[in-house]
């Protein structure tokens, strides 16, 4: 059999890996030099300058003639490279981007070359069975009381949640004895104003009502809040549904997950727990008792390309009994033939609402079976703690202002006065010089400058650089 070019072969086989070995090469080089070129968190510029630098280094895109594989990976990878937001520089932390472990980036080489779609079992065997088990290891963390619990896997958090708003509404009453097909008022969604937007946009493409917002003064869900908004609304709506946040976007807040769980109780209201960003704590022995209550809750979002360090992406939405569940049974023949499941064939198509998806949980699984819960509890460790650190130097510093203590690895900070425009114009001005990445987050008091930790290996002096980067910008 002859061997095909290098740009036309391909990835599988036993001849897969001997392709792939020379063009690694050129994409590991190319990765390094771009880096060096870039030379910080961000590329200078600012949108303008990045977008003219990609024209020109890959113009034309779509040549008559190739230019072959290693021109056109050097040249794009490092391109991409060149220009690209690096979460591993200390000093890009706007967001809950996660830097990725070398070792589930590798594994994720693996899952691209072996390219199994996980719809139906036959396109993936062992890639099906590992999800399977890694989904329930997982899930177990959640619920360590529960005797079969489950994890689908998704794309992020907003997939979770909204798979969680469509368990609710589908677990809801449906129709009547006399009109089965009549349906009963719609589920009423209540969540707090620190929810991810994903819930009232999840509503929304569901169908339902918009969610009933609640406020949170202080970046969480209050009890007695939540206690009169379900009493007021007893007899008066459809069956409810409360959502609470373990670890906000803006400041990464815990609502009081306990109470919240007994007030739905009292209730009858279904409980869903976001806890994309605050769930790894359970791998953590330190921190973990902060999601006291988390298994009280019916469905429970977990995103792993935060606190988890996973290439994106690394969702799951985990459930106590997989039962739960069985509103996403879907049947196609082609890929889930009622009689290939009654003989054993593994339904996948019903663990999702896509159809094709990638082997997302080889990543997570390596990541498991190397680090172990502890190891990954002392990543989740550190980067809690360069938090707590940052929040320390900003205290210590007279030309700042911290906004409260952080609870998971967010802190919100602001120059000391700082009106709103002045606080926009620093984070604008940082990043068109590519000096460093800073979110915003709005609340009750003001417009305030985010730094999301996420980079387990940041050091106290490259938190002080970040505060003498931002500190040269302020206006005297």
């Amino acid at each position: 059999m002859s061997v095909p070019p290098a740009g036309t072969a391909l990835a599988g086989g036993t001849n897969g890996p001997r392709a792939l070995r020379p063009l690694l090469d050129t994409v590991l080089d190319a990765l390094t030099t771009g880096a060096e070129d870039r030379a910080g968190p961000l590329p200078p510029g600012g949108p303008d300058t990045v977008a003219r630098a990609v024209r020109d280094a890959c113009h034309p895109l779509l040549p008559e003639h190739g230019t072959g594989p290693h021109a056109a990976l050097r040249t794009l990878v490092h391109t991409l490279a060149a220009g690209a937001a690096d979460p591993a520089d200390p000093h890009c932390a706007a967001h809950l981007h996660c830097p990725p472990l070398a070792l589930a980036t590798a594994a994720d080489l693996a899952a691209s070359a072996l390219n199994p779609s996980m719809d139906s079992w036959d396109q993936a065997p062992a890639a099906s069975a590992l999800e399977a088990l890694a989904g329930h290891a997982l899930a177990a963390l959640v619920y360590p009381r529960a005797a079969r619990p489950d994890a689908l896997i998704t794309t992020g958090g907003t997939e979770s949640n909204q798979l969680a708003l469509l368990l609710a509404r589908e677990a809801a009453p449906h129709g009547s004895a006399t009109d089965p097909h009549r349906p009963t008022r719609p589920l009423q969604i209540i969540c707090g104003a620190n929810a991810h937007h994903s819930i009232h946009r999840s509503a929304w493409l569901l169908g339902l009502p918009a969610p009933l917002t609640l406020p949170t003064p202080d970046g969480i869900l209050t009890p007695d809040t939540v206690h009169t908004c379900l009493a007021n609304l007893a007899g008066r709506t459809g069956p409810l549904l409360l959502t609470a946040t373990a670890g906000t976007t803006d400041s990464g807040a815990i609502d009081p997950l306990p109470a919240l769980a007994d007030i739905a109780d009292r209730h009858g209201a279904r409980f869903h727990v976001d806890a994309a960003y605050g769930g790894p704590l359970l791998f953590s022995d330190t921190h973990r008792t902060a999601l006291h209550g988390l298994d009280r809750a019916h469905t429970v979002a977990l995103d792993l390309h935060k606190l988890g360090w996973q290439p994106v992406a690394a969702g799951l939405l985990a459930v106590p009994d997989p039962t739960t569940l069985a509103p996403l049974a879907h049947q196609a023949d082609y890929l889930n033939a009622d009689d290939d499941t009654e003989a054993g064939l593994p339904d996948l198509l019903s663990r999702s609402l896509r159809t094709t998806r990638r082997p997302d949980i080889l990543k997570i699984a390596v990541t498991l079976k190397a680090l172990g819960r502890h190891g990954l509890g002392e990543l989740v460790d550190r980067a809690l703690a360069a938090a707590r650190t940052l929040a320390d130097l900003i205290e210590a510093h007279p030309r700042y202002e911290l906004h409260s203590r952080p609870t998971l690895s967010t802190v919100l900070f602001r120059p000391t006065g700082a009106d709103h425009t002045t606080l926009a114009t620093i984070r604008r001005t940082l990043l068109n010089d590519g000096q460093a990445v800073l979110g915003r987050a709005t609340t009750p008091t003001g417009l305030w400058l985010k730094a999301t930790l996420l980079n387990p290996h940041t050091q106290p002096g490259d938190l002080t650089t970040l505060l003498k980067l931002v500190e040269g910008h302020i206006p005297r």
